[in-house]
């Protein structure tokens, strides 16, 4: 899941967005007819049949590495190529399109070597490009995993350089400051709504070729067609976020073509919580992590000068809210930007010092520090690796995976409900998800994640108090991967674990990377160390 600054939504599943900010998924829906699950699966067997062909060929034609495009950001000795796949796979021989895929070499022996390592970092939207940088910076965690493994990064299909979809100018999109999530009146939910209605058109207008295969199923075939083109007869996979989600439907649909597989920080994988129930979810969740900083805040008080209690920080925060509500901080950065900001914090401890920061240099004086942090960046706007896109894959994917309340009555009553215990972000989600509402592509069943023959001992990383991914998605995945094993790491809130410092964490990781290893039991580690003023 995503999320990130006012202008998209952060990456979860991650992001949050053009409405304003965002979160994740799907409602009540009823169930399919026999005839309709007959179908279903008339055209699930197309679709197998499609990849299989197309991952006949791509094993055939392999990957032409060369140098990566300057403007790409990737330095020597990473390199880059490109992978075909249909558009659609139930006709492998009609639409082609091309996937982005980047990789730089184990750092081990040729003996040492166990193949490539393939990472998806979350979303839907984000792009994995960069993971083969783990290597040139010497990530410290990732030491030893790359002596064994060629790490390789892609472009999902409407990511980045792979096919790039798009919903809405990317120069509209960063304008601010944007509506207030939070709505006064019954007028500022139907603007909303018109807003929602709008960009779903706009998806369409700008991208309706692609937005029908825009699916969490569709990308896991390309994940194994990739495989394929590396050479790979089996998959080593790491998923964070949204990833663990890409990661399991790949696991379902092709469980003896996974050799290793680690999901961190896990989406729930039930039909009934993709998307919408998991997005209300979140909500509450990151109510609960919010609170956390705001309690960390309050005994860092001699740093931040913020108050001693919850209560108290909470106070400046929604005193700075009002004051932007009012007149927008530096003509840029209202309650939108605020969010889209603030909302690091509960994603990720390693943003506490820096949004705490913000939030006590604004109530010393220094309203720039609100507006370099939190105002959006008008440069953004480079179409295929703008946030817009990252943005318009999020919503695309999520709303085109699974089906959505079509009911504004629905909307508005789960989210008044949430809003009054959970105000953090729970109007800013419902406004990013509601394009799916009123989706001009017909919308799908997901798939039900289980554990299929051949499928290997999954490793699951999860922190208990994750605000983007609560922790029962990680239970239920378990549940369903059997065979698999749950670290769960204790009184923190992180998302993404895998590369923190946590030996007891990192040493498990490793060894299951490199030797196959399990432990016996589930297992549960202490915290990473607390960030410190």
């Amino acid at each position: 899941m995503k999320r990130h600054r006012s202008t998209r939504r952060a990456a979860a599943f991650g992001s949050a967005g053009v409405l304003v900010t965002a979160t994740l998924i799907a409602g009540a829906v009823a169930a399919p007819t026999a005839n309709a699950n007959a179908g279903a699966r008339h055209g699930q067997d197309r679709e197998a049949r499609g990849a299989a062909i197309a991952a006949a060929r791509a094993e055939k034609a392999g990957i032409d590495w060369q140098d990566c495009p300057a403007d790409w950001g990737l330095e020597k000795p990473i390199q880059c190529g490109w992978v075909t796949v249909p558009l659609d796979y139930a006709k492998p021989n009609g639409k082609q399109i091309k996937i982005a895929v980047d990789r730089i070499g184990n750092t081990g022996t040729p003996a040492e070597r166990q193949g490539a390592l393939v990472y998806n970092p979350g979303g839907p939207g984000g792009s994995g490009l960069r993971f083969p940088r783990r290597v040139v910076t010497k990530a410290p965690v990732w030491v030893n995993t790359s002596k064994a493994y060629d790490f390789v990064g892609f472009d999902p299909r409407g990511v980045g350089h792979s096919a790039p979809i798009s919903c809405i100018d990317p120069q509209e999109f960063v304008k601010a400051p944007k509506m207030d999530p939070v709505p006064d009146s019954e007028a500022d939910k139907r603007a909303q709504r018109k807003l929602a209605r709008e960009y779903a058109e706009g998806c369409y207008k700008r991208s309706g070729e692609m937005l029908p295969h825009m699916t969490t199923p569709n990308s896991a075939r390309d994940l194994d067609v990739i495989r394929a083109a590396l050479g790979e007869k089996k998959l080593n996979f790491l998923g964070v976020s949204y990833g663990t989600y890409f990661g399991a439907v790949y696991g379902t649909l092709f469980p003896s073509h996974v050799r290793r597989m680690v999901v961190d920080s896990v989406v729930n994988p039930s039909r009934e919580k993709i998307w919408y129930e998991a997005n209300l979810d979140q909500d509450v969740a990151f109510e609960k992590r919010w609170n956390d900083w705001q309690d960390w805040v309050a005994a860092n008080d001699a740093a931040f000068h913020l108050g001693t209690t919850r209560a108290e920080v909470q106070a400046k925060y929604l005193e700075l809210r009002a004051t932007a509500k009012k007149n927008p901080i530096g003509g840029v950065v209202g309650p939108a930007e605020l969010i889209g900001f603030f909302q690091s914090a509960p994603y990720y401890d390693s943003a506490w010092v820096s949004t705490a920061t913000v939030l006590s240099k604004y109530f010393a004086g220094d309203t720039q520090a609100v507006v370099d942090a939190a105002a959006p960046d008008l440069t953004d706007t480079a179409g295929n690796i703008s946030s817009e896109n990252g943005n318009a894959v999020y919503t695309a994917v999520e709303c085109t995976d699974a089906k959505w309340p079509t009911s504004w009555k629905k909307w508005d009553r789960d989210n008044t409900r949430l809003h009054k215990d959970y105000p953090f972000l729970t109007w800013a989600n419902a406004w990013m998800n509601l394009p799916c509402a009123t989706w001009p592509v017909k919308q799908q069943t997901p798939v039900d994640v289980k554990t299929g023959k051949g499928l290997p001992g999954v490793l699951i990383v999860q922190s208990e108090r994750d605000a983007a991914t609560p922790y029962e998605g990680a239970v239920e995945l378990h549940k369903r991967f059997k065979g698999s094993r749950l670290i769960t790491e204790k009184d923190a809130g992180s998302h993404g674990v895998t590369s923190l410092v946590n030996p007891c964490i990192n040493a498990r990781v490793d060894a299951y990377l490199l030797s196959g290893t399990l432990d016996a039991a589930d297992v549960t580690c202490g915290p990473h160390a607390t960030p410190k003023p």
